[in-house]
Formats: structure tokens, C-alpha cells, sequence
């Protein structure tokens, strides 16, 4: 049966670490994923108002899809300097690929952001956005744990009406094959069913990792924008103002295409969890890493392992998004 790794976040995938920080008086904050090394990476973009960096340079046609890092941020389109501070503090330390013995290293660091600014914070940065500042701070912070809750790029999150933030879950999936996600998680839809507690990612749920509430009786889903009229007067319903921000990785050696069918897959586990996710007002991404440690062949059952991971990465990304909301209910502002 499979089981969540020791730490039950994306770093149960060896080689992995993770850096959040957050800046209370801006209410904002940016998470990296660093792999440092250079993993098979892929990306698929799904919602209507995405902010995101160096996504083409994953496509699989290209010569270098590969990535070093995956940059996550709130700040909206400033928050893309954050893959700035990121890049600089992996090419002082020596990581990325060079052109010419002369030059630097080259880290690959492709990112993606939230619209987090109108939370309240103190924006008044002028031309010094915070960003690429947090953006070193993260890459210095990173290791095998990391909080989850209003923290990083969740610092500023919200889902649907109520507290978002950043949030991690794992599968062990046997042989050394491990499956993570890591998600910053800011949608306009609601993670919770009608009653307000039940998650929409419930049956997922592995050890009451997000308080192990289930429905006692009949659910009614026929509202297709629960809360319309109350998200719109919350400012919610505007292009860009929400997102779910994803890395899912897994230790089997993708190629890059292999990588963007987890990505595409893992997609799924945004509809298991919200609803309605995808919409016109969301920029949802998912960014798939794979860390190549666990050969997978080449004959007839690649595919399929390939779709079992993919499957998986959907599921731990469901789980992902209800372990941000739960873990943030208990913040407050100070």
C-alpha cells in the first residue's frame, strides 16, 4: 500500500530541498524548489491570467529543458524578479551549466506568481521591490523541512473567501520511486464542499494529514461558482487576482515530454480540489521535475508508469492544496 514519505513533502524526493521566506510588513513571500544538479523538467499552464518566467525554455523541442531551480512568488508580475535573487545566489555557489569556461554558471530558473497586493500590506516599494531580495533569502533558507500554512509564496494567499498558503504532500510509491508536490495555493474557487468544513479533496486524504473530516450525509454540487456574488464584491473575480501555483516531482528518469504528460496529469488534482479551478480568473501552473535516480527502461510498461505517476502527482497535489488551507486557518494577522 502506498504510504506518504517520512516527512510527508515534496522533499522526500531525494535531491530536492526547498527555501520559504515571507516579508509580514509587505504580507508576501516567495518558495524555491532547488535542484541543483539540472533535472528533466516541464511545465503546462492552465488558467486564464498566468504570470510565469522561462516557461518555453521547458519545452520539449528545445535544447535545454532542463531546470535548476523552480521559483514560486507572490507580488504579481514583481514577484518575477524573485527568479532574479534565485538566479544569482545558485551562480555565486557554482550551479548552472556554462557556455565558456570564462563565463558564470547559467542556473535555469523558471517561476511563476500570485496576485497577492491587494491583501492589505505595505506595497510602497517604489523601485525597489522586495522581491529578488526574498528571492536570495529563500535559496539561503532551503532544506528537507519547511513549514506549511500562511508561509512563503501563501504568505498573501487566499482561497476563494477565506486564508490560502503554500502546502506539501508525498507518496511512496515503492522501489524508489517517489512522487511529491509542493503548491502555493491562491485559487478563486472554494477547497471546501457546500458544508463549509469538508474538504473537496477528502477521499485523498492519507492519516488525517488535513483534520480527517468526511461528509455524513448527501452533497449537492450543482452550483457551478459557489459564492458568486461575494467573491465578486471581494474584488476575487477579476483575470489574474487568483492562481494555484504547483511543482510536482518524481525520482523515475523522465524524458521532457514524459515530464509535461506528469504536469498535464497532475492538473487533475486541482479539479479534485477546488472547484471551479482553471477559470478565466486564475493563472493556475504546474511545473514537473524528475530526478532520473530510478531507471525506468524502455519496453511496453513505461507508459504506464509514466500514467502512474502522473496519477499520483494529481493525487498528492489534491492533498497538497487542502494541507495549505488547513494549515493556515490558525494564522492571523498581527
Amino acid at each position: 500500500m502506498p504510504r506518504p514519505g517520512p516527512r510527508n513533502l515534496i522533499t522526500d524526493v531525494p535531491g530536492l530541498t526547498v527555501g520559504s521566506v515571507q516579508d509580514d510588513d509587505v504580507r508576501t513571500g516567495v518558495t524555491v524548489v532547488l535542484c541543483p544538479e539540472g533535472w528533466s523538467a516541464a511545465v503546462d499552464v492552465r488558467g486564464g491570467g498566468p504570470g510565469v518566467r522561462e516557461t518555453e525554455t521547458l519545452s520539449p523541442e528545445n535544447s535545454f529543458s532542463k531546470a535548476h531551480a523552480i521559483c514560486l512568488s507572490g507580488g504579481s508580475v514583481f514577484g518575477l524578479g524573485a527568479a532574479d535573487g534565485v538566479v544569482s545566489a545558485l551562480s555565486v555557489n557554482n550551479v548552472g551549466i556554462r557556455l565558456s569556461p570564462q563565463s558564470p554558471a547559467i542556473p535555469i530558473v523558471p517561476g511563476a506568481v500570485l496576485h497577492d497586493l491587494g491583501n492589505g500590506g505595505d506595497k510602497a516599494w517604489d523601485l525597489e521591490p522586495p522581491y529578488r531580495a526574498l528571492g536570495v533569502k529563500a535559496v539561503a533558507a532551503a532544506g528537507q523541512d519547511f513549514p506549511l500554512g500562511a508561509v512563503g509564496a501563501g504568505r498573501g494567499a487566499m482561497a476563494g473567501l477565506i486564508k490560502g498558503g503554500l502546502g506539501s504532500a508525498s507518496i511512496d510509491l515503492g522501489g524508489g520511486l517517489v512522487v511529491g508536490a509542493l503548491v502555493a495555493a491562491n485559487p478563486v474557487g472554494s477547497v471546501y464542499m457546500p458544508d463549509g468544513e469538508t474538504f473537496w479533496a477528502w477521499p485523498f486524504e492519507i492519516d488525517g494529514e488535513f483534520g480527517g473530516r468526511f461528509p455524513t450525509g448527501p452533497v449537492s454540487a450543482t452550483d457551478p461558482l459557489p459564492q458568486e456574488s461575494k467573491l465578486g464584491a471581494a474584488g476575487r473575480l477579476r483575470a489574474g487576482a487568483n492562481t494555484t501555483l504547483a511543482v510536482v516531482a518524481v525520482t523515475a528518469d523522465l524524458s521532457t515530454a514524459e515530464a509535461k504528460r506528469v504536469a498535464i496529469m497532475a492538473h487533475d488534482g486541482m479539479g479534485r480540489a477546488v472547484r471551479p479551478a482553471h477559470t478565466a480568473f486564475d493563472g493556475d501552473v504546474v511545473f514537473a521535475l524528475a530526478s532520473g535516480a530510478i531507471a525506468l527502461g524502455a519496453g511496453p510498461q513505461r507508459p504506464v508508469e509514466v500514467s502512474r505517476f502522473g496519477s499520483a502527482a494529481a493525487d498528492c497535489l489534491a492533498r497538497a492544496i487542502a494541507r495549505a488551507v488547513y494549515e493556515a486557518r490558525a494564522f492571523t494577522e498581527s
